[in-house]
């Protein structure tokens, strides 16, 4: 049997787009160049918004239970504290929470997902090319064994990361600039004197070290090494020059360290695909755009490209919309992608500069500007992506950026309903996919949804009743938790909307 859709990597974008796929009785078929799961990671959380994704598609499982929901960080020169942050917790009116976990139990819990619809991840799997047909791609991928073997399907997606070979194949350009030259990272377990709860950053005239608690003892050591060390340092070698620098700066010293469970190196660099889709070919998460982990935002904004890509290509694969639908993939995510990159390029500017005059700037102005709560609220929003909207963009071009309330294009906030049968859930956990109608009277929810129903598919569409009625409108909600139309009762306009955005004219 064909596949409709291939995925190229098993990160948490592709696993993500897999079992949204999976949830739809979409064929799917993952690989991985890996040789297995990966044991270590370099990112450490989930922002509010990458908890909503998990929940939507039943992949969070028992990460809360597991994670630290909140983060103290403490910004040092030398001995004096600069700046303290609390960030992660939830405000009043948002009540999600980040979670500080690794990657690699973030993946976990998502292949335990898939596995759970009936799928896999083929590992050690290598794409080594790839032709378009007018109705298909056709790649061949080598095995483990040196064995060679193509697979047709109608779809190729690069969920496979900063160095992603089908970006390559595609021939897409992945244009951009380093941030930070080097970064030497080691993971280990000690007893140290920090909040076990928190971050310490010591900035020493624009260079970095930071130490990040993580469960089980364990602490992330990261620093930027002087502009003359050699390059290709060993595992060995780089651990000893974080842990004797770390001690330098800290004063810690370092006869509680027990196991040294992972040393690495890496660059920071900030890079955008020119497109997001060549033909049949899409690309997601890292394999489309990379930042500096400033935030936390990398693996986030990549289960989001992830979700935000699924109920389209849902459509697609399954005949309810024209494939120019995905072209609005692209119109959402990339706009947003570039957001993100000039925050998180900014924020490294700004925390670690190495101009004299650009550290004035931090202490005298930045520094007090973010110790104000009204700042730090801003700066929760932001990372949390929670205030993501697609105003203005291809499936709401007429929603306004300046007016209050709730429009096409903007995030749906969880809310408590009723199922027709009068049964009580939840916005967010009643979407799992599909697409939900609200309104005030299940008499009308019923009515627009059949009317959605007869577009989108009868699988596709669930009718809820707020528990607590603020408004006489309909609405409708995508599967990524977004408004796709508001309006007074009417199932034509509603389905009006729907023809123009799944088939184009």
């Amino acid at each position: 049997m064909t596949d409709t859709v291939l995925i190229a990597g098993a990160g948490p974008t592709g696993l993500a787009l897999a079992i949204h796929l999976a949830l739809h009785d979409v064929p799917v078929r993952v690989i991985d160049a890996a040789s297995g799961p990966a044991t270590t990671s370099r990112a450490l959380g989930l922002q509010p918004r990458g908890v909503e994704v998990l929940e939507r598609i039943g992949a969070l499982g028992d990460l809360p239970e597991r994670s630290q929901s909140s983060l103290n960080m403490s910004y040092n020169e030398g001995s004096r504290t600069v700046l303290r942050l609390h960030v992660g917790q939830a405000v009043a009116d948002q009540p999600k929470q980040a979670l500080l976990i690794s990657q690699a139990e973030v993946e976990g819990v998502l292949r335990q997902r898939l596995a759970e619809l009936g799928g896999t991840v083929e590992w050690g799997t290598r794409l080594a090319a790839a032709r378009q047909e007018a109705t298909s791609v056709t790649v061949t991928v080598q095995t483990a064994d040196g064995a060679e073997q193509q697979i047709e399907g109608q779809w190729l997606i690069g969920c496979d990361g900063a160095h992603s070979t089908v970006r390559k194949l595609a021939g897409i350009g992945f244009p951009g600039r380093k941030l930070l030259e080097r970064l030497l990272m080691v993971d280990v377990r000690a007893q140290w004197p920090f909040d076990k709860n928190g971050s310490t950053t010591w900035m020493e005239a624009g260079n970095m070290l930071s130490v990040t608690a993580l469960p089980d003892d364990t602490w992330r050591v990261f620093t930027e090494p002087s502009p003359d060390l050699p390059d290709q340092l060993s595992e060995s070698e780089i651990t000893d020059r974080v842990l004797s620098e770390f001690s330098r700066r800290s004063g810690v010293s370092l006869d509680t360290v027990t196991e040294i469970r992972w040393a690495s190196e890496f660059r920071i660099h900030r890079r955008l695909a020119d497109t997001y889709r060549h033909g049949r070919i899409l690309l997601a998460g890292d394999a489309a755009h990379i930042q500096s982990p400033t935030g936390g935002q990398g693996q986030n904004t990549g289960l989001g490209d992830a979700e935000n890509l699924a109920w389209k290509l849902v459509l697609v694969a399954r005949g309810h919309a024209d494939q120019r639908l995905l072209d609005t993939y692209e119109g959402e995510r990339r706009p947003l992608a570039r957001n993100v990159l000039r925050a998180t390029s900014a924020a490294v500017d700004i925390m670690l500069p190495h101009n004299p005059w650009k550290r004035l700037v931090r202490d005298k102005l930045v520094l007090p500007a973010v110790r104000l709560p009204a700042v730090q609220r801003r700066l929760w929003l932001a990372a949390s992506q929670l205030g993501i909207n697609y105003r203005g963009g291809p499936l709401a071009p007429t929603s306004h950026r300046w007016l209050p309330g709730l429009h096409p294009g903007d995030r749906m906030p969880d809310l408590a309903c009723r199922r027709l049968d009068g049964s009580q859930t939840t916005l967010h956990a009643a979407i799992s996919g599909r697409w939900v109608v609200i309104a005030a009277d299940p008499h009308i929810a019923d009515r627009h949804a059949q009317a959605a129903a007869a577009q989108l598919g009868t699988d596709m569409v669930t009718a809820l009743t707020p528990v607590e009625p603020n408004s006489h409108d309909v609405v409708l909600i995508r599967p990524d938790g977004h408004i796709g139309w508001r309006g007074r009762p009417a199932p034509d306009k509603l389905t009006a909307w729907l023809n123009q955005v799944l088939w184009p004219a």
